[in-house]
């Protein structure tokens, strides 16, 4: 009889890593789950064949015997805020944190892994256009301290795999929306807004939108096909933040917001946001790093993983009615 293999992952109470963990499921894997102890667990609902590791990406010591036997490591969880108040804490989890996980994972023998990367440490084309895998940029190049902590990480694995051989491929999720966005993402927050018509007017910039279910499917194909050293784009399809909200409007019965406002005069607001933030702990709508990123279209091609990994993702407006669904269906509205 065949022992059933077992896969570790970070994340699975998160948005991405809770789909990844139901699609490894039902590929017939056992599931170790690293959870921090007070953490929200609502996105385990539905798994049946899981362990629960209490721990911390910032603790190796409270995960590393857990590693022992596994045949595949997922690690999908990050600190995912555009703006943060502590960036040295945001750095603990997303570089230190991937850093002691890829060691321990290599030195408990686990012979293939898929680290969840992001879009936001790819390159755009100057004059515009779709960014690739290939698509030159820099750490310059990175707004904000969570667009830097995951290039740094990134660079991290690939360091690792170059020189210790660490047996990993890379995907790069573009912007992936749909069901069980408990915290809500920043995305997802702009989905709610726009769904309860508390979003009049908006900075005018460019997504790329994924289904989260799809994306999942991208990190399963990425550990059967994918090829080590290599990274995968996870995207789905380019969209005008307009149209995103548009469609979003008319699945709520909704007018669809149509004043697009200038960038620079906004700068001063969001700075009042963020401090603001800082007095209450609450995170702000409005940031700095925000519009700043917002200059540049975030439109990717994932041609390289259709090509090599199968990947097949849905058409945005999918995505958006399946987040729009769940939100409305949890009261987030």
């Amino acid at each position: 009889m065949t022992e059933q293999p077992t896969a570790f992952i970070t994340g699975a109470t998160g948005f991405v890593g809770a789909a990844v963990a139901r699609l490894l499921e039902s590929q017939g894997y056992g599931l170790r789950l690293l959870c921090r102890p007070h953490n929200d667990r609502r996105n385990l609902q539905g798994l049946t064949n899981y362990k629960i590791v209490e721990g911390d990406l910032t603790s190796p010591e409270s995960y590393v015997s857990a590693l022992e036997g596994c045949t595949a490591l997922f690690h999908v969880a990050a600190d995912y805020r555009i703006w943060v108040p502590d960036e040295a804490a945001m750095n603990r989890i997303n570089i230190d944190g991937t850093k002691a996980l890829m060691l321990a994972a290599q030195k408990a023998g686990i012979p293939r892994i898929v680290y969840t990367s992001s879009v936001a440490t790819l390159g755009i084309p100057a004059g515009g256009g779709e960014g690739t895998e290939d698509t030159p940029v820099a750490l310059v190049n990175m707004v904000g301290v969570y667009k830097r902590s995951k290039y740094l990480a990134e660079e991290v694995v690939r360091e690792l795999i170059n020189k210790s051989a660490l047996p990993a491929i890379i995907v790069n999720p573009s912007t992936p929306i749909g069901p069980r966005d408990i915290k809500p993402t920043p995305t997802g927050r702009i989905i709610i807004e726009a769904a309860a018509g508390r979003m009049p007017a908006f900075v005018d910039t460019g997504l790329n939108i994924a289904h989260v279910d799809d994306v999942a499917m991208g990190h399963w194909l990425a550990f059967e096909k994918g090829q080590i050293g290599q990274r995968y784009i996870l995207g789905g399809e380019n969209l005008a933040f307009g149209e995103i909200l548009k469609i979003v409007a008319n699945m709520t019965g909704r007018k669809a917001p149509t004043l697009k406002l200038p960038r620079l005069p906004l700068f001063p607001l969001a700075y009042a946001a963020e401090f603001m933030a800082r007095m209450t702990g609450k995170e702000p709508m409005l940031t700095v790093d925000g519009l700043k990123m917002s200059k540049k279209k975030m439109f990717f091609s994932s041609d390289k993983a259709k090509r090599e990994l199968g990947y097949a993702p849905r058409h945005a407006q999918d995505a958006i009615a399946d987040a729009v669904a769940w939100f409305k269906e949890n009261e987030y509205l």
